[in-house]
């Protein structure tokens, strides 16, 4: 369920008190008349289903689970429970019934299973589970440095009356540069962010995944030059003490590397949000999550 902002209720008016003097009647009508007014307009509000402008908030996350190597799906699905998260993306994910076996047990029965598994190995792929319904879900290839295929799904769910386009992706590191600093070759975000430059046209996006760039990097500028933004702009976190792999091995890390990015100047921003840490592990990578508010959401009276 997502989890909206409470508005403050309507402002209550009573009658006005009649008086015992014709003259204070007389004086009470035009309050009365514009009270009556505001009834009427609340009422046709009500029965014509207008929309009033609210904020909505929801509840994000991605994991990159390692092919389900360390958990069994039904343990995946009660630990994202416990988060009441409203879509989550899964990257690395094993074939077959496994994503809709854990999408069954977090409550998040609307699933959306690529079939392009990264580097073609096996049980790599990418998944969106959702509490409302997707619609409009594709595999987008993505091209560029380092191991190939790469990838990314999409599809678009209703938050508060409003579209919203979700990716979950998979890509590879993209450093490796000439003598003068320059990229070798662009990488799989350089992909990305002209996909959604071209050929998105959902306003509200949220992009999440695996993207093995730090945020310094030049591959996720590419991607903030696209007009994305990542949660940790909004966040007080020092990710230069923080990694998100290795969880399995804390010695062998390489910083954080799984974000949540949101196209920015369309009325939304990051609430809260963080890794999350567990014992024991349940894949190499930890999960990344975020609390979003949509301030132009509309709920329906």
């Amino acid at each position: 369920m997502v989890v909206r902002e409470c508005l403050p209720s309507c402002e209550r008016f009573n009658d006005p008190v009649v008086a015992e003097s014709q003259v204070n009647q007389q004086a009470n009508r035009p309050f009365a008349m514009k009270t009556l007014i505001f009834f009427l307009v609340l009422i046709t509000a009500t029965f014509t289903g207008a929309q009033t402008s609210v904020p909505y908030r929801l509840r994000v996350a991605t994991y990159n689970i390692e092919f389900g190597r360390s958990c069994k799906p039904e343990e995946l699905g009660k630990m994202l429970a416990e988060y009441r998260f409203d879509v989550v993306a899964l990257c690395e994910a094993p074939g077959g019934d496994w994503v809709k076996r854990a999408g069954e047990a977090a409550g998040l029965t609307n699933v959306f299973l690529g079939k392009l598994s990264s580097a073609n190995h096996k049980d790599k792929y990418k998944a969106i589970l959702s509490r409302t319904p997707l619609t409009d879900s594709q595999e987008i290839k993505l091209d560029g440095q380092g191991w190939n295929p790469a990838g990314a799904v999409r599809a678009v769910t209703t938050i508060a009356g409003q579209p919203v386009a979700f990716y979950s992706l998979h890509i590879c590191g993209n450093a490796r540069k000439d003598p003068a600093g320059k990229l070798l070759k662009p990488g799989h975000s350089h992909d990305l962010a002209q996909h959604l430059k071209d050929k998105e046209p959902i306003r509200h996006v949220i992009v999440m995944g695996d993207f093995n760039n730090t945020l310094k990097e030049s591959a996720m500028s590419v991607l903030l030059d696209a007009g994305m933004k990542a949660i940790w702009s909004d966040l007080t976190i020092n990710l230069d003490a923080q990694f998100t792999w290795n969880a399995l091995d804390p010695k062998q890390n390489a910083g954080v590397i799984d974000h949540v990015l949101y196209r920015d100047g369309v009325g939304m921003r990051t609430l809260a949000g963080g890794i999350i840490e567990r014992q024991p592990p349940l894949s190499d990578h930890k999960p990344v999550w975020a609390e979003l508010e949509l301030s132009n959401g509309y709920e329906k009276k």
